[in-house]
């Protein structure tokens, strides 16, 4: 794994110092995004930013063709205001995801929406390798975009964690070669030439989740994902949580079984070992079924082939404690289970962790489930991976909101979802 930057702040309310202007855009392009369209008067309120200030970064955002107006609100007497929407052709960002056999890129508009997705197989993932790929997997994604094909305002790059872990990092089916000591992020930069975020996959998961998904509801929740291995993002109150070092939920590598399956890890019992595609794999494998993908992974389920039917059997009966143990760490609304397996395969491991244990969330006012699969699929974390230069771009950072804080104790600055 490439060496990993500290995890980014939480976003914030604005404040007016001319120091932060870059993060009052930010504010700003936050609660057109949420709200738009919207009228100055009411990004001013939800913004705490004065009316000047609101207006002269709204057009400074038109001008850069971040922001459209949509035209006049109709209600009550005098002029009715103009109202601002965010400019789904002012920008877009990509999402890569580097796997072990494959690349995945999606482009996505500043709106939120997939405007392209491209997948692509490998045989080799070293970054000599990978580079011109991904460069090449971009231009062709942007060149089946009609005109006008919006700027690239960043890329997001998700990989599978952990990142730096001596013994976990550069072993066992999630390994990436040549990358441990390769800075991707000025790698990657360098190539492409636009500002680079990274990520591992299962937080970007989550994100994707978040954007687009089963979660697109939700502020608080966990979602277990399964890449080549197993990994857990986690989102509280909205914002993804990275731990320190950004290898906070690796739970393929909690121990279930001790003395257990040796895992790639060199431990004996992890999760991953049981609960996890490459676990599958393997099993099938040992039944003479090789070179499984994912087409031939959704036939065999259909075919209810003995294999998967008693790999979800088994990886069920594993699982369903980690759930009640999430619940009982994080109190999330939900904890979702999705990423690369086939969505029927899905819902019956889904179905098989059915009565879940008993934990917090077992409430009597609970009207939701506590277990919902997801609804991205195998783009999940790309779809995540192109979300985080948006968050980059235009979402408010809590450090800046503070050092404004500090200088203006009087200054009014609190925390948005």
């Amino acid at each position: 794994m490439p060496r990993k930057s500290k995890a980014g702040a939480r976003s914030t309310i604005g404040s007016n110092p001319e120091r932060n202007r870059s993060h009052n855009r930010r504010v700003v392009l936050d609660v057109v995004r949420q709200l738009g369209p919207v009228g100055r008067t009411e990004i001013s309120r939800h913004a705490h930013l004065s009316t000047q200030a609101v207006s002269n970064i709204v057009e400074d955002l038109v001008a850069d063709g971040l922001l459209i107006k949509t035209g006049r609100l109709r209600a009550g007497r005098g002029l009715p205001p103009i109202q601002f929407a965010v400019n789904p052709n002012g920008g877009m960002t990509a999402g890569i995801e580097i796997a072990a056999d494959r690349i995945s890129t999606l482009l996505v508009d500043i709106g939120g929406r997939v405007r392209a997705q491209r997948t692509l197989s490998i045989q080799q993932n070293d970054p000599e390798t990978v580079l011109p790929v991904i460069k090449a997997e971009i231009e062709a994604a942007q060149a089946q975009l009609k005109p006008p094909i919006p700027q690239l305002l960043g890329v997001g790059v998700v990989m599978p964690g952990p990142f730096n872990v001596e013994g976990m990092t550069s072993v066992g089916p999630t390994t990436l070669a040549g990358w441990l000591d390769f800075d991707a992020v000025a790698g990657i930069g360098q190539v492409l030439g636009s500002p680079i975020t990274l990520e591992n996959d299962a937080t970007a998961a989550a994100v994707g989740e978040r954007l687009q998904g089963a979660a697109k509801d939700l502020k608080n929740f966990c979602l277990i994902y399964f890449g080549q291995g197993l990994g857990l993002g986690i989102m509280i109150d909205g914002r993804p949580y990275r731990g320190a070092n950004g290898n906070a939920g690796e739970i393929g590598h909690v121990l279930v079984e001790k003395g257990g399956r040796l895992c790639s890890c060199g431990q004996h019992g992890c999760l991953e070992a049981y609960a996890s595609i490459y676990a599958l794999t393997e099993r099938l494998a040992a039944a003479g079924i090789r070179n499984v993908d994912y087409a031939h992974l959704e036939r065999l389920h259909r075919g209810k082939h003995p294999v998967v039917e008693a790999w979800i059997q088994e990886a069920a009966g594993y699982l369903a404690p980690q759930i009640a143990m999430l619940e009982n760490l994080f109190d999330p609304e939900a904890v979702v289970i999705g990423g690369a397996l086939p969505p029927g395969l899905l819902e019956d491991l889904t179905q098989a962790m059915q009565p879940l244990p008993l934990s917090v969330a077992r409430r009597r006012n609970r009207y939701e489930a506590r277990l919902i699969h997801g609804r991205t699929g195998r783009f999940t974390a790309a779809l995540g991976a192109a979300a985080l230069p948006l968050l980059e771009a235009m979402t408010p950072r809590l450090d800046t909101a503070q050092a404004a804080h500090r200088e203006q104790p009087n200054e009014e600055i609190s925390l948005v979802g």
